[in-house]
């Protein structure tokens, strides 16, 4: 199944269901401590070959990055492996910081 793209408003909305999908922020520790969304599971993209077996591949998660284009990359590599129901935040952390909390610090 292709990776769903979705926008940071979406994903949102998403969020906000009675079974919302899991966040994987796929950026670096330095990033993710400038601007994160809460609840969100910090894998760093480097790191995911090693840590995708404490995964379940039944859930579905939605990937961050800074733009989208590591996310995509995760999102890509999980469905390679398994993971069927994949969403990439189009635009990354920073497309939600201008579309969903102005309050996230943008880098």
């Amino acid at each position: 199944m292709p990776l769903d793209h979705r926008s940071a408003a979406d994903v949102a909305a998403l969020l906000a269901t009675a079974t919302p999908p899991v966040v994987i922020d796929v950026r670096e520790q330095w990033e993710y401590d400038i601007a994160h969304l809460e609840g969100s599971v910090l894998i760093p993209l480097s790191t995911l070959p090693t840590r995708v077996d404490a995964l379940d591949p039944t859930r579905t998660y939605a990937l961050l990055c800074h733009h989208g284009m590591r996310s995509e990359m995760a999102g890509n590599w999980m469905a390679q492996h398994g993971f069927a129901q994949l969403i990439n935040i189009d635009g990354g952390i920073d497309a939600w910081s201008v579309e969903v909390d102005p309050s996230l610090a943008r880098y």
